[in-house]
C-alpha cells in the first residue's frame, strides 16, 4: 500500500485538507452556470510547494501537486444535496480527519471528517477512471431522484508526491459514528464463501457477511409502508447499475439495537463531545428511502440519526443504517477475466460476480425476502 508509516499517514491527512481548502476556495470565485458535457473532464492541478507560493500557503508536509477532477460539476452535484462551500471546508478541514480500519479487501484507506459527515476513500487508478466515465450519466439520475441509497460522490481528488499518485474520492458516511452499530453487515446477495473470516471476527466490531446475516438473524421487519419504500428504492438503484453495466456491489448495513442502546448509556458522545444528526440532505437512511420527504424530516432526530426504524421476529427494537457501496469496479473492464475462470472451477450462479442483470435481480431476491420482512397484521379471525 502506498501509505505505511504514521507519519506519511499523517501528512496525507494534512495535504487533502490543504489541497481541498485551496480548491474550494479557489472555486468561489468562478460564477455560477449551468455544468455543460465538457466541465465533467476538465482536471485542475495545483502545485503546493512546502515554503508555500504567491497562489499557496506554506505547509509542513512533503511539496505535492493536487488535481481536482470536474470541478464545477462536483459543486454542482454539492449544491443539489444543500452542501455549501462553506460546510464542506468546514467539514474537511476544521478538525484532524479520522481514520478507519478497513474492513474490505481493497487496501484502500478510508477517512472520516470529525462530524460524521463525510468518508474520503483512497482508490485505484481504474476506479477514478471509471466513475469520471460514469459521472453524467450517474448525475443525470441522482438529479432525477435524490432519494437513493447509491453512493453520493462530492468530489474527486488526486495528490501526486515522490513519483506516487494517491487518489481519493469524497463520498457519504453511510454508518454514523455516534450509534453503537451492533451487527454490521456487507451483503451481495450471494452464498459462495459469504462468511466473516476467522481475523474479522476477532475483531471488536466485525463486518459479517450474507451467511453470517442468515446464521444470525430472522430476517429485520419493518412496517408494510417503510419495507415498500425500501424495496422500491433498492430496485430502482439496482435499475441504474445495471444500466451502468456495473455489479459486485454490496449493501453495507449497520443495525442498532435500541434497548442495548439505554442499557449501555449510548447518548451520542464521541470524543467528549455531544454529536448532532447529518445535515446533508437526504444524507440519512430514513431520507434515502422516503418518498415525499415530508415523514422523514420528522424522523431524523438527534436520537435517532436518522436511522430507519425496524424489529427483530422478537420485536426487540432497532434502528437501520444502510447503503449501497463498492460501485466502481466496473464489470466489462474488470470483472470479464475474473468471471470466465471462476466459471470453469464452480457453478456460476453461486459466484458473486455475475452478469449485472442478474447479479442485481439475485441482490434484490436476497434482501427484500431474507434480510428485510413486512410485520404480518396478527389476523383476529381464527383458523377452524
Amino acid at each position: 500500500m502506498l501509505v505505511s508509516t504514521e507519519t506519511t499517514s499523517s501528512a496525507l491527512k494534512g495535504a487533502i485538507q490543504l489541497g481541498i481548502g485551496y480548491t474550494v476556495g479557489n472555486l468561489t470565485s468562478k460564477p455560477d452556470r449551468d455544468v455543460l458535457m465538457q466541465d465533467f473532464y476538465v482536471v485542475e492541478s495545483v502545485f503546493l510547494p512546502s515554503e508555500g507560493s504567491n497562489l499557496t500557503p506554506a505547509h509542513h508536509y512533503p511539496d505535492f501537486r493536487f488535481k481536482t477532477y470536474a470541478p464545477l460539476a462536483f459543486r454542482y452535484f454539492r449544491e443539489l444535496f444543500g452542501i455549501k462551500p462553506d460546510d464542506y471546508l468546514y467539514s474537511i478541514c476544521k478538525e484532524p480527519l479520522i481514520e478507519l480500519s478497513n474492513p474490505g479487501a481493497s487496501g484502500s484507506l478510508f477517512y472520516l471528517t470529525s462530524d460524521d459527515e463525510f468518508i474520503i476513500k483512497t482508490v485505484q487508478h481504474k476506479e477514478a477512471e471509471f466513475l469520471q466515465k460514469l459521472l453524467p450519466g450517474y448525475y443525470m439520475n441522482l438529479n432525477q431522484n435524490p432519494r437513493t441509497l447509491l453512493p453520493k460522490f462530492y468530489g474527486l481528488y488526486c495528490i501526486q508526491s515522490g513519483g506516487i499518485n494517491i487518489r481519493l474520492v469524497v463520498m457519504n458516511n453511510v454508518l454514523p459514528r455516534s450509534l453503537k452499530m451492533h451487527y454490521k453487515y456487507d451483503l451481495k446477495g450471494s452464498t459462495y464463501k459469504r462468511r466473516a473470516s476467522r481475523k474479522e471476527r476477532e475483531k471488536a466490531c466485525p463486518t459479517y457477511k450474507d451467511l453470517d446475516f442468515v446464521d444470525m438473524h430472522d430476517g429485520l421487519y419493518f412496517d408494510t409502508e417503510t419495507y415498500n419504500a425500501l424495496m422500491k428504492t433498492l430496485q430502482r438503484d439496482c435499475r441504474v447499475l445495471e444500466s451502468f453495466k456495473i455489479m459486485d456491489y454490496s449493501l453495507l448495513l449497520g443495525v442498532h439495537v435500541l434497548d442495548q442502546g439505554h442499557r449501555e448509556g449510548d447518548v451520542n458522545i464521541v470524543d467528549g463531545k455531544r454529536t448532532v444528526g447529518q445535515k446533508v440532505l437526504y444524507s440519512t437512511a430514513m431520507e434515502s428511502i422516503q418518498g415525499d420527504g415530508k415523514a422523514a424530516e420528522a424522523l431524523t432526530t438527534d436520537d435517532t440519526m436518522g436511522g430507519i426504524p425496524a424489529k427483530t421476529h422478537r420485536d426487540e427494537k432497532l434502528l437501520i443504517f444502510l447503503g449501497i457501496i463498492d460501485i466502481l469496479q466496473s464489470y466489462r473492464f474488470i470483472k470479464k477475466l475474473e468471471h470466465s475462470w471462476k466459471a470453469l472451477v464452480y457453478d456460476g450462479d453461486t459466484v458473486s460476480v455475475h452478469r449485472p442483470s442478474f447479479y442485481a435481480n439475485r441482490f434484490l431476491k436476497f434482501m427484500g425476502s431474507r434480510v428485510f420482512r413486512k410485520i404480518q397484521r396478527k389476523s383476529t379471525t381464527q383458523a377452524n
